[in-house]
């Protein structure tokens, strides 16, 4: 018969892990003196179960809509549903900018950052307020249209409604998973299991991926359940979940939360070791090269082990391309001030998501760029809603050679800001999408910035007179590749034919939501026969498209890889066969509300072109 002492040792070390991460659990929230645990039995229901719709959306990193209407805008997930159980394409609902892969795929697509975590698949997000801050039960996303885009949910700590901040804002992530590609777009409800945890919150954040999706994902409404009273974890080992163990045990380690992660930054105590054993016979050069593939927390704590490694890891050399964007809810000042020995050489600097609800100050931000701003030449800022006119300042001054620049929805920044962005005269690719940017800043700066190859002026509501910004675009920036006019009001022909005349270098070009330029006046004719070069063009929702831009656009254009006709009633089906014949790059072609359009034309085209992707939405 076999012993049973080790079985008994592994039953005593299973309780004993029970205890203490109860014991832990406790001294991180208050502790309920009616709360009891029975042995062997459940908790008891002493709480009534809250049900509540996200009551306001707080922020968020993109939408498909205006800034001056509700249709297609994250504030619709604010309230009860619009539209659920009904599934199809509606303006009464939250969409994000963009969907599967096609935006990495254009002239305007930017390089990824090295050792992003494989678990950081997130590109946008939207954070909720709720009513009453509850203890979480469950999350209940409505999903109307190409549902599976949410990866992760997180619960924070702050009450947005409080008048006395925390001193610490915490964030627990409730649910996370990869990227699932769904069997069809109808709408469905979704409802993840997701981890308990010891805060009550009324603050959510959905992060989601749309990589996976053949069109835009639609979200109708959040349905938050919780409980008042910390519910009680019984200690039956078939209600333990040992993975959240085992996490636990992480986070104590190494930490998840800003302290612990600052203090692997921080680090500076090493153990005694021997010898840095075989280390010590490898090349200064091939250890760095295997660090390199290590993500930053692994960075860290790999310098706790040896003297050796612990040179390597903090050698600059490692942190030329830095991206923080994946711990966005652990750093801070702090981190940033443990950082700045690293990162004296740093080129690309990714800081998007971060320092928002106090975690980076202006002095802290400040601080960073005047140690480790000499050889930055890639920035990165989207939703940084610290920013405001000192830190633009501090920019400009401090990274002489700064290329790239990314305020994207950073819509804190007042608009007299921008004008020290003028000072920067070797940009090559700025993206102000959603900023507060208004006409004389914007003039200045393209007065100064010659180089510009990339721009982003999606959304840009403060702009009075786009067809003033593309006379000066056409007259200063002769080097334009890639040109983001989404949703500007008041640009005519007048300006199209100024940009066309003068940036013929143009590969990119999108005009979606551009309600005052008419096929008639000839602009898209125009446009097809001055810039040749195009890969990429969206007319989004201009109904005046016509049979005559198609065949100009399959006449010269022929290196057309995307195009953008949606809501157009005058493009037949014989000038998109034209069109298809002549662009034998065309990988996207969207004809979606196009009335002349139907799904038997769709079936027909897909089957004569399968290299084409032909999306065609529908409403039901």
């Amino acid at each position: 018969m076999p012993p049973v002492f080790p079985m008994l040792t592994v039953l005593s070390m299973f309780y004993y892990m029970c205890l203490r991460r109860r014991a832990r659990t406790a001294t991180r929230g208050e502790m309920n003196s009616r709360r009891a645990i029975e042995s062997n039995t459940r908790a008891l229901p002493i709480n009534v179960e809250i049900v509540q719709y996200a009551k306001e959306v707080l922020d968020f990193s993109s939408h498909y809509g205006s800034e001056n209407s509700m249709s297609y805008t994250m504030w619709n997930l604010a309230g009860i549903p619009n539209v659920y159980p009904s599934s199809g394409d509606f303006t009464q609902t939250a969409v994000f900018r963009t969907y599967g892969t096609w935006w990495d795929h254009c002239p305007s697509a930017r390089l990824p950052f090295k050792r992003t975590p494989t678990t950081f698949c997130s590109q946008d997000y939207v954070e909720l307020a709720f009513e009453e801050p509850v203890y979480p039960t469950a999350v209940h996303i409505l999903e109307t249209y190409h549902p599976g885009a949410v990866v992760r949910i997180l619960a924070c700590s702050a009450n947005p409604y409080s008048q006395n901040p925390p001193a610490e804002v915490r964030w627990e992530v409730l649910w996370s998973e990869a990227p699932t590609k769904v069997n069809g777009p109808q709408a469905r409800q979704f409802t993840p299991s997701i981890k308990q945890i010891n805060f009550p919150t009324n603050l959510i954040r959905l992060e989601v991926n749309s990589s996976l999706l053949d069109y835009y994902t639609e979200l109708d409404a959040v349905v938050l359940h919780g409980v008042k009273e910390r519910p009680v974890l019984s200690l039956k080992p078939s209600m333990i979940d040992m993975n959240d163990i085992d996490e636990d045990e992480d986070e104590e380690k190494y930490g998840c939360g800003m302290d612990a992660l600052n203090k692997q930054f921080s680090i500076v105590a090493l153990r005694e070791w021997p010898s840095n054993g075989y280390f010590d016979k490898l090349p200064y050069e091939l250890i760095q090269l295997i660090l390199s593939h290590l993500t930053v927390p692994d960075l860290c704590r790999l310098a706790q082990t040896c003297k050796l490694l612990y040179q390597h890891c903090c050698d600059p050399l490692q942190y030329i391309h830095l991206s923080l964007q994946p711990y966005w809810a652990r750093i801070n000042d702090t981190s940033l001030e443990h950082l700045q020995s690293r990162c004296t050489l740093i080129q690309w600097l990714n800081l998007s998501w971060t320092g928002n609800r106090g975690a980076i100050s202006v002095s802290g931000f400040s601080r960073f760029l005047k140690v480790c701003g000499s050889e930055l030449v890639r920035l990165e800022l989207s939703c940084g809603h610290f920013l405001n006119e000192t830190c633009l300042e501090v920019i400009t001054e401090m990274c002489p050679n700064l290329q790239e620049l990314n305020l994207s929805s950073c819509d804190k920044i007042p608009p007299q800001a921008f004008n020290h962005i003028a000072k920067v005269g070797s940009l090559k690719r700025l993206i102000l999408y959603r900023t507060k940017v208004e006409q004389t800043a914007l003039l200045s700066i393209l007065n100064f910035c010659s180089e510009l190859q990339h721009l982003s002026l999606g959304s840009c509501v403060m702009i009075e007179d786009y067809d003033l910004i593309a006379s000066m675009m056409g007259a200063k920036c002769k080097k334009l590749r890639s040109l983001d006019l989404w949703r500007c009001k008041n640009i005519t022909e007048n300006g199209i034919a100024e940009l066309a005349s003068g940036c013929q270098l143009l590969e990119e070009l999108d005009l979606g939501w551009c309600p005052t330029l008419q096929s008639s006046t000839g602009c898209f004719t125009n446009l097809a026969r001055k810039l040749p070069n195009l890969q990429k063009l969206f007319l989004t929702a201009n109904r005046s498209v016509c049979d005559t831009d198609i065949e100009e656009l399959a006449a010269n254009c022929t290196h057309l890889r995307q195009l953008d006709i949606l809501g157009t009633r005058m493009v037949s089906a014989a000038s998109l066969r034209k069109l298809l014949e002549s662009c034998k790059d065309l990988s996207l072609l969207d004809v979606s509300f196009c009335s002349q359009i139907d799904n038997r034309v769709v079936l027909e085209l897909n089957a004569n072109f399968p290299n084409v992707f032909i999306k065609k939405s529908f409403t039901q």
